[in-house]
């Protein structure tokens, strides 16, 4: 038995849930906030056998695209009279971070 913890961003929680329950996986959602630029995500737990993980994984790819946007970085800490123009910044977004870990025991009660 394997859980899958899937992290990823809020436009692709709905649609990677929806296509796991599709193909009669349960899962969970939680909802998340990452660090990098605070922005809230969601993190998705799936319970499997061992020989479904790569039909999971399979779905998280396709359900769960990176995507650019423009940021303004957040100003550093200046001395007084010090001055800071922030330019902005592309980063990418989206995708997933996934993390299959093994399951000693199981019960649904």
């Amino acid at each position: 038995m394997k859980l899958v913890v899937a992290i990823v961003h809020n436009e692709d929680a709905s649609a990677l849930v929806d296509a796991l329950l599709e193909r009669q996986y349960r899962a969970t959602r939680l909802h998340s906030s990452g660090g990098f630029l605070k922005q809230s995500n969601a993190t998705v737990i799936v319970g499997v056998e061992e020989v479904q993980v790569e039909e999971v994984l399979g779905v998280v790819r396709a359900n769960c695209t990176s995507r650019s946007q423009i940021v303004n970085p957040m100003p550093p800490i200046t001395e007084p009279g010090e001055f800071y123009m922030p330019y902005p910044v592309e980063v990418e977004l989206g995708g997933a971070v996934v993390f299959v870990l093994p399951v000693d025991r199981f019960e649904r009660i």
